[in-house]
């Protein structure tokens, strides 16, 4: 494991037994970001463990330890160019008490209930975030996972849901990051994403679509084949995600680097890839994301 920037995570738990109000102190008094400039952004994604997925690379239990992942959030959101951070309100509340948001754009997670495994995946209902406490915490945004199933009745409730949150959100001037995917079920217990370029391009155009307004819409996009066809089928600023990564990362940051080239595709939303790379160097790995992002040379050193 490379060099990592450690959280006291006693420290955490002292105060949340103690002052559980310093949560809200922290967020009245914390110093907000600003987009920046290029208009691009590179987000940390770990919402992950609420859905009870855990694993990284067949390691069922990788991201079990949460002074591990703690430890593995600071070193990233340290890194020159990360702008922020997504993820449930229990992560992001310990990030926020070792006073590592300031300045950070923060994305809340709000549906969670859709537990990896569960005979009820596809009925991800909203467990997490919603609009009032994200607007009133003073978060940038609100992300929603939504599974398009069409042999699954439930995905009726979860699109209902997503626009109604979307609406929600934009009222209140808020990003509504919205994660779309058709989905299907191939076994009891696995539901499996459909990654080819066309059932992703009707996703999209399901998600946008979605709410009383899409002026605060954002999409968060799996990077498939054909990539610049699929960025073709909308307007809506779109940061491309890394799922669970396998294969070489040199060909992972070289299919970012070829999908950010599209006008559409602003910026990354990356949680395991970066978080629990092959080398196990989470500075390395980032300054590299970052770099894809903002169009910058990689920094000396670095891939």
């Amino acid at each position: 494991m490379s060099h990592m920037i450690h959280v006291d995570t006693t420290a955490l738990t002292r105060t949340r037994a103690s002052d559980p109000e310093a949560i809200v102190r922290a967020w009245r008094n914390r110093r907000r970001a600003e987009r920046p400039s290029d208009g691009r952004l590179m987000i940390v994604a770990a919402d992950h463990p609420a859905r009870g997925a855990l694993g990284v690379r067949g390691n069922a239990t990788a991201m079990a330890s949460r002074a591990e992942l703690l430890d593995r959030l600071a070193t990233a959101l340290d890194r020159p160019g990360v702008d922020g951070v997504l993820g449930t309100a229990d992560i992001l509340e310990d990030l926020l008490l070792a006073g590592l948001l300031e300045g950070k754009i923060v994305i809340g997670s709000m549906n969670r209930g859709g537990l990896q495994g569960a005979e009820f995946e596809f009925d991800d209902r909203w467990t997490g975030y919603d609009a009032d406490t994200l607007a009133g915490n003073g978060l940038d945004g609100g992300k929603m996972l939504t599974r398009i199933c069409l042999e699954d009745e439930d995905t009726a409730r979860v699109l209902e849901s997503t626009g109604a949150a979307v609406t929600a959100l934009a009222r209140r001037g808020l990003m509504a990051m919205v994660e779309p995917f058709l989905s299907v079920r191939i076994a009891p217990d696995k539901v499996r994403n459909v990654l080819d370029p066309d059932a992703v391009i009707k996703s999209i155009q399901i998600a946008a679509g979605l709410g009383a307004t899409s002026s605060h819409t954002w999409l968060k996009l799996p990077v498939v084949e054909g990539m610049h066809r699929v960025l073709d089928s909308t307007t809506l600023p779109s940061l491309l995600l890394g799922g669970d990564p396998v294969g070489d990362p040199e060909a992972t940051y070289a299919e970012w680097a070829h999908a950010l080239t599209h006008p559409v595709a602003v910026g990354l939303v990356i949680g395991r890839a970066l978080l629990y790379p092959a080398d196990d160097d989470v500075a390395k790995a980032v300054d590299v994301a970052a770099a894809l992002v903002h169009q910058r040379p990689i920094r000396k050193g670095v891939a």
